[in-house]
């Protein structure tokens, strides 16, 4: 792929909210690291600020919305897909549309689920800016077994699980590496203790 495209296709993967690691981005485009770098910096000269997380949960994160252009199948080209094979009765274009059908719902799926109301980007800012500068957060857990607990965690990295996004830290409570679902936190706040 190009320059831009490959640029483009890596702003589509960051603007999900989730951090890539340079080595993860690498893989994907298929690029060297350095070329991944570069990326950024054509992103940045452009006014796309990416942040870099550092240390070894480190990665790229993209803090703020941006409308990309679609690069997905979206209910007008479904539609307009319909209406063509209303006019042809070709099975070949039924399996067709079956698939691009198919690509369309898993994508707007998959769409809805990475979507983070108010107050769940609210935690996922803290945490990545704790992250980022290597910061303890006090949070109230609503745990499933055991209702609500007051922890103290470090956290190391952010992910989507299911339909919706954890932290992954390690918790003072349980001197051990847990995961928390950002709609499970209830409150949480930035501490001035490092790890």
């Amino acid at each position: 792929m190009s320059k831009v495209s490959n640029a483009i296709t890596m702003l589509n993967l960051l603007s999900t909210g989730k951090k890539y690691t340079v080595e993860e981005l690498s893989n994907i485009l298929e690029v060297t690291p350095r070329m991944v770098r570069c990326y950024k910096e054509e992103l940045e000269k452009a006014g796309i600020y990416i942040d870099t997380i550092m240390g070894p949960y480190g990665g790229y994160v993209l803090n703020k919305t941006i409308k990309l252009p679609e690069r997905r199948f979206s209910k007008k080209d479904t539609e307009l897909l319909e209406k063509y094979l209303e006019k042809n009765n070709d099975p070949d274009l039924k399996e067709l549309k079956d698939k691009i059908m198919g690509v369309y719902i898993s994508n707007k799926a998959r769409k809805e689920s990475l979507k983070l109301n108010e107050e769940e980007t609210r935690k996922y800012n803290i945490l990545t800016r704790a992250m980022k500068e290597k910061r303890k957060v006090a949070i109230c857990y609503d745990s499933l077994n055991k209702g609500k607990t007051e922890r103290v965690i470090e956290p190391a990295e952010l992910f989507l699980f299911q339909k919706g996004w954890c932290c992954a830290a390690f918790c003072e409570l349980r001197k051990d590496f847990r995961h928390f679902e950002l709609a499970r936190i209830k409150k949480i706040e930035l501490l001035d203790e490092f790890f």
